[in-house]
């Protein structure tokens, strides 16, 4: 298993920016209404915003299959590969062959999440406090992992891509259903990006191998699981709650500009009345 070495109808997308005021914005269910104003950060959307021109995963292509990580190897072939990554690194990163065939190593997992994560609700001052007895209900804190966040997890060749998942929510203590979240190969090639989902059951270290050590080549990224759908009873009260307001203040800035732009027009067409002579 791993352990620790060093992410149609869309699901509502963020845009943030980081500052002291929000690097650590979050909110819990103990949390006043006021407080929820916390738990984003920046600029959001419910609506999928057009490509911007000039950014690095421009131009990305989905579900390019790499079939260098598919080729099955034998135990002499393996062994050579094995040897020519750990001849290729220049850190302590190595992989390391064992007598049943199997090969363990690090993978490095880049994190490209949306929204915000849960985590366990730190305790405040015992089961009344506050006044308030314990209901029971388990509590939880939500916040934004730091853009472009990264972890070194060490696998086995037979550890599955949803158990890198699940691994890297352990690491950060992360209670979300793991199927809210997917785990991509990214390649860059010929000026290109490109992302595939893995399944499942992939084997992210038998893609690292195959690949070698160039991050350019393969890199992994963790994501928010694109089902085509939103699955609302997957989400947090705070989160709900949050995806309310954020659609509030959306719908509230599409009329805001719909108004001005109409008011503009009506400004000119005045304009252009009372400039003109009859005739």
């Amino acid at each position: 298993m791993a352990s620790e070495a060093n992410s149609s109808e869309k699901t509502p997308s963020f845009e943030m920016t980081w500052g002291s005021s929000t690097s650590s914005g979050y909110c819990s269910e103990e949390d006043s209404d006021s407080e929820f104003e916390q738990y984003f950060t920046a600029r959001t959307s419910f609506f999928p915003k057009p490509p911007k021109p000039n950014v690095t995963d421009n131009n990305v292509k989905k579900d390019e299959q790499i079939e260098s990580g598919k080729q099955e190897l034998t135990t002499a072939e393996i062994l050579q590969k094995v040897r020519e990554y750990n001849s290729q690194i220049n850190s302590n990163l190595f992989m390391n062959m064992n007598k049943d065939g199997s090969y363990t190593g690090f993978v490095k997992v880049q994190f490209k999440l949306a929204r915000p994560v849960s985590v366990p609700a730190p305790k405040k001052g015992g089961p009344d406090a506050g006044g308030r007895r314990a209901s029971g209900v388990k509590r939880r804190t939500s916040f934004y992992l730091p853009k472009d966040a990264s972890k070194h997890l060490h696998i086995s060749s037979r550890t599955s891509a949803r158990e890198v998942i699940e691994a890297l929510l352990k690491k950060f203590t992360v209670v979300d259903n793991p199927g809210k979240f997917a785990l991509f190969e990214r390649s860059e090639r010929h000026d290109q990006v490109y992302l595939r989902k893995l399944p499942d059951d992939e084997r992210p270290l038998r893609l690292r191998l195959s690949a070698g050590p160039n991050e350019k080549v393969l890199s992994f990224v963790l994501k928010e699981n694109e089902t085509g759908e939103v699955n609302w009873h997957a989400f947090s009260m705070p989160e709900l709650k949050n995806f309310l307001l954020i659609l509030q203040r959306e719908e509230e800035e599409h009329v805001k500009q719909i108004v001005q732009r109409y008011t503009v027009a009506r400004t000119k067409m005045l304009e252009a009345l009372s400039g003109s002579t009859p005739g």
